[in-house]
């Protein structure tokens, strides 16, 4: 990723909320013949001080499922356009647009299980919390034969990553009277996402 200094971010807690915000991942691999594959899941995040731990699962069929080596693993913040309109000193420095932006790349070796118990605990944790968030309470039943069958179509894995590169993308190459304008403007957009890179601005300003 390209990540100029002004634009790299460092506190693990900035990636603990991307992830709150948005649990679904890219999950990019090559394998040894030059294909590449990109999966997107949903995960479960844990962080014990610098110690991060991402669990999901692919379709048993997925070819990303077979394979060894190194992953990118792509969380996804908000996003928004920056129109050069809304800077104050668009005219004498020749403002142009731009895209105001927060994303994580995450690089490790997953670790791959495919047992039952381990296949049915992660089943089980996935679905008691989006199921909360969703406001439904389907839950995984592990008496039930029809349930645990379901298993053999998935392949769980698990991710530490080895490397961590967090980019926020918030103007902070301007200054402070043009920060400020883009904050106020995208505050006043209707998109989520635009609210959101605005709260992200707002939180880094003195």
């Amino acid at each position: 990723m390209y990540l100029p200094r002004a634009f790299a971010e460092t506190d693990l807690a900035q990636l603990d909320a991307l992830v709150a915000a948005d649990p679904f991942v890219t999950l990019i691999s090559t394998d040894a013949d030059g294909a590449t594959y990109a999966s997107h899941l949903p995960v479960l995040y844990r962080r014990d001080g610098d110690a991060l731990l991402i669990e999901g699962h692919w379709a048993k069929p997925n070819p990303q499922a077979r394979h060894d080596g190194e992953v990118l693993m792509i969380l996804h913040g908000p996003h928004a356009y920056v129109s050069p309109g809304w800077y104050p000193d668009k005219e004498e420095a020749a403002r142009v647009p731009t895209w105001n932006y927060a994303v994580a790349h995450l690089r490790g070796v997953l670790e791959r299980y495919d047992d039952e118990s381990s296949l049915a605990d992660l089943v089980s944790r996935l679905s008691e919390l989006f199921e909360a968030q969703a406001g439904s309470d389907w839950k995984y039943e592990p008496q039930r034969d029809d349930h645990r069958s379901q298993l053999r179509g998935i392949i769980g894995f698990r991710f530490v990553p080895q490397r961590i590169e967090m980019k926020f993308k918030l103007n902070q190459n301007h200054p402070e009277a043009n920060r400020r304008a883009v904050a106020d403007a995208l505050r006043a957009q209707t998109s989520a996402d635009a609210n959101a890179v605005a709260d992200l601005m707002q939180a880094r300003e003195p």
